[in-house]
C-alpha cells in the first residue's frame, strides 16, 4: 500500500520561493535499496541550481521535484540483496546528485553508496558530510592525484567543499595553501592550512609560489591566471563539470604540460568509510554553518545563493529523530 510523507521541494523552477510544503509517496527500497527515515539533510548548492532550473538542460525535473543529495538518519526498511546494513542503523549517504530525495522523510539509497555514521557524530553534522567530503576527496585523490608532501592550493576554503579539501589535503600528508575572504582566515588556519591568502587583498595566482595541485572549490579561477602558480606537471581540478567536455585539441593550447581536470562527484559508501575514518580520528570534521527546520528550506536556500557560506547548511527534517544524537530511532 502507498504511504505518503512530507517533504519539501518545488512544483516549478524558480527563485527560492517556489520551494514549498509537499506531500509525496514514500519511496520503496529495490533489491539493494536502503530506507533512511531522514533526520536531517545537507543543503549543497547544486540544490538550488536544481531548484531554479539552471541545469534542467542537464538534468529536466519531473514535477514535484524534491531537492536535496545528503541524507543522515537511521535505516527504517531494507531489500533483500542488502547484507551489510540492518534495521536501526544510524547512516548516512548521498544520494544520486540531480535525482534529489534528501528533504523529506524518508530517502533511498543503493547499499553501496551508504555508510554507519562515524562516533560521536550527530546527525545533524553527518548531513554535512556526504557530497561535499566525497567531492574533496575524489578531487584530491582521484584527479589531482595528491600525494604526500605535495602543495596544493585550495581556492574557496571556507565554503562546504573546501573546508574539507584543506582537512582531506592534510591527512593526506600534504602542505596546503588556503584561498579566502580575510574573516575566515582563523578559521581555515583551525583546519591546518598551513598557508592563508585573501582573495580580496589582491590577485592569488600573481605570487611567486608554484604548486603541484591547484583545486578551485569554488568554480571561480580561470586557467590561464591558474597555469602560472603551476609546477610543469601539476594539476588545475575544477569542480565546473563542462570545462571537462572541451575538445581535447582546444585544451591542449593552453596545457603546456600541465593538466586540467573536471569531474562530477560521485556516491561512494567506501569513500565515505574512509572520510569516516578521519572523523573518528580527530582528523577531519564537518563545519556547520546554520541548520534550518525543514520548514525554512527557503532561508537556507537564500544564504546558499548568498555565497557567504561558511562550511556548510543543514536542514534539521525530524526533530524528535535528530535529538537522539546519531543513535538508533526515538
Amino acid at each position: 500500500m502507498d504511504q505518503k510523507m512530507r517533504a519539501v521541494g518545488i512544483r516549478r523552477y524558480g527563485p527560492p520561493e517556489v520551494l514549498e510544503p509537499l506531500e509525496v509517496e514514500r519511496p520503496e527500497p529495490g533489491s539493494d535499496g536502503i530506507l533512511i527515515r531522514v533526520a536531517a539533510a545537507g543543503v549543497n548548492p547544486a540544490d538550488c541550481l536544481l531548484r531554479s532550473g539552471g541545469l534542467r538542460f542537464v538534468a529536466r525535473q519531473k514535477m514535484p521535484f524534491v531537492p536535496g543529495a545528503d541524507v543522515a538518519g537511521v535505516v527504517e526498511a531494507v531489500g533483500p540483496a542488502v547484507t551489510r546494513f540492518r534495521v536501526g542503523d544510524p547512516v548516512y549517504a548521498m544520494l544520486p546528485n540531480t535525482a534529489g530525495g534528501g528533504y523529506a522523510g524518508y530517502a533511498v539509497a543503493a547499499e553501496g553508496t551508504v555508510s554507519v555514521i562515524p562516533s560521536g557524530l550527530a546527525f545533524e553534522e553527518a548531513a554535512g558530510v556526504p557530497l561535499a567530503a566525497l567531492t574533496a576527496l575524489q578531487a584530491l585523490r582521484d584527479e589531482a592525484n595528491l600525494a604526500a608532501g605535495d602543495h596544493v592550493l585550495v581556492n574557496g576554503a571556507s565554503g562546504g567543499v573546501g573546508t574539507f579539501a584543506v582537512q582531506i589535503s592534510r591527512a593526506m600528508g600534504a602542505r596546503v595553501t588556503a584561498v579566502a575572504s580575510g574573516r575566515n582566515a582563523g578559521l581555515v588556519s583551525g583546519l591546518g592550512a598551513d598557508e592563508f591568502l585573501d582573495y580580496t587583498r589582491g590577485d592569488v595566482t600573481a605570487g611567486k609560489r608554484r604548486y603541484d595541485a591547484v583545486f578551485d572549490a569554488a568554480n571561480v579561477l580561470l586557467f590561464r591566471k591558474v597555469r602560472r602558480v603551476l609546477k610543469p606537471n601539476g594539476v588545475f581540478v575544477t569542480v565546473n563539470p563542462f570545462i571537462g567536455r572541451l575538445s581535447p585539441g582546444w585544451l591542449a593550447r593552453f596545457r603546456e604540460g600541465r593538466r586540467i581536470r573536471s569531474f562530477l562527484v560521485r556516491p561512494d559508501g567506501a569513500d565515505l568509510e574512509k572520510i569516516g575514518a578521519w572523523i573518528e580520528a580527530g582528523e577531519v570534521r564537518p563545519v556547520i554553518d546554520r541548520s534550518y527546520p525543514l520548514a525554512d528550506a527557503t532561508e537556507a536556500h537564500r544564504r546558499s545563493e548568498g555565497r557567504r557560506v561558511r562550511g556548510k547548511l543543514v536542514l534539521v527534517v525530524d526533530e524528535r529523530l535528530a535529538a537522539t544524537g546519531s543513535g538508533a530511532a526515538a
